[in-house]
């Protein structure tokens, strides 16, 4: 219907709906990545709540990185995700915490991961279930295969600095692009970066934008999917949702710089720009 490449990324609420009803069907494993109170007030029956906001990573070098996944591949796993069981992912709409929940189920290899269009909100406006019970995740001691081609580090966003066959995308606000807005050492932008802030991917009511314009939007600021994309903001939860805009429209080349602005901008021995007003 929104015409997108991938639209097996996306599950509406009254699919996801067939999917918990589904009889003989294997029934996704759904992760609810609001707040706890959110969770708490009410929430899908089924959902296991899974809070990572607020992990982030500020060391893209080896090692730290090599640790950090391994956190988060032991979070996820104790949550009861595996290998074989379809995954969904939903927050308050089409939002950043279950973006970066997506991201890292496919930066992990797992098979069938989606997301809930428009979220928490879209369900409820389709006057489906809402429950306060809770279970405890199943049990599993999965371990993800991790996929390089969706990440980014440093030193990749160093390396494709000017190079006519990648671009980088800014996803953060106006002010943090501008330099304005300082979360960071320094405040500034990658040099040569476009900025599309990630909140453009969304509709008012907050789900995906049809193909037609999010591929509109991208393909006018030169981000076209002959280009290998790198995106980022300030910790890659942002990042994370223009990631799956883009996985949505088809490129088949896009990375999330997983450190993000609050490792770049710490770093003084990498350059930054202050992009020029319009």
């Amino acid at each position: 219907m929104k015409g997108y490449a991938n639209a097996q990324l996306l599950v509406t609420p009254r699919e996801l709906a067939a999917m918990i009803e589904g009889a003989g069907a294997k029934r996704p494993l759904i992760l609810d990545l609001r707040p706890p109170e959110a969770y708490a007030a009410g929430h899908i029956r089924g959902a296991i709540h899974l809070d990572l906001w607020g992990i982030s990573l500020i060391d893209t070098d080896p090692a730290p990185l090599k640790a950090f996944m391994w956190m988060i591949e032991h979070v996820l796993g104790a949550h009861g995700v595996d290998g074989g069981t379809p995954v969904v992912v939903y927050d308050d709409h089409s939002g950043i915490r279950a973006a970066r929940a997506f991201w890292f189920l496919e930066y992990f290899g797992h098979a069938s991961v989606r997301m809930l269009d428009g979220g928490f909100g879209a369900w409820a406006r389709s006057g489906l279930e809402v429950t306060r019970d809770a279970a405890a995740p199943p049990k599993s001691e999965w371990t993800g295969a991790r996929d390089g081609t969706t990440i980014a580090t440093w030193k990749d966003v160093r390396c494709a600095l000017g190079k006519p066959g990648t671009v980088i995308v800014d996803t953060r606000t106006d002010g943090e692009y501008a330099g304005t807005t300082v979360r960071a050492k320094r405040g500034g932008a990658v040099p040569g970066a476009v900025h599309i802030e990630w909140t453009r991917n969304l509709t008012p009511t907050g789900e995906f934008k049809p193909a037609a314009e999010l591929r509109r939007m991208y393909e006018d600021a030169g981000v076209t999917p002959d280009r290998e994309v790198l995106t980022y903001c300030q910790g890659g939860y942002r990042a994370a949702h223009s990631y799956i805009a883009l996985r949505l429209l088809g490129y088949p080349k896009v990375r999330t710089y997983i450190g993000s602005w609050k490792e770049w901008g710490d770093r003084e021995d990498l350059p930054i720009e202050i992009p020029k007003r319009n």
